[in-house]
């Protein structure tokens, strides 16, 4: 039990990491991060972009939080993976982190995908 407990924060800590630095690159608009945008026509939807994954990804951190945190990046990566696929690019991008805060969501609350059992 202790040890997925630790595998949890570790998860936790590295899904919300990877998430954060990516949109604090897009707020503090480093180059490369913004060409990923330029080509979808979105270089000066940067700022906003990079606001709306280091909010989502701070709720999702914490545990009264965590489920719309959880809503709110899993619709984030989705937009990201749409928007991949109808400029011919790769799912693997966004496909990555929304992975990871899936299997961080199930670790920390199976309650969001499992339905509740009744008792008979």
């Amino acid at each position: 039990m202790k040890t997925i407990k630790i595998i949890t924060v570790l998860l936790t800590s590295l899904t919300s990491a990877i998430v954060i630095a990516s949109g604090l690159m897009k707020v503090i608009h480093l180059p490369w991060s913004v060409d990923g945008l330029v080509k979808f026509n979105l270089p000066h939807s940067a700022t906003v972009l990079g606001l709306i994954e280091v909010t989502s990804a701070i709720l999702f951190i914490f545990p009264k939080t965590m489920r719309i945190g959880f809503i709110l990046l899993s619709c984030y990566f989705s937009g990201a993976m749409a928007t991949e696929l109808s400029h011919d690019g790769s799912m693997i991008n966004p496909g990555i982190p929304l992975v990871l805060i899936w299997i961080t969501a199930y670790l920390r609350d199976n309650s969001l995908f499992l339905a509740p059992t009744k008792s008979l």
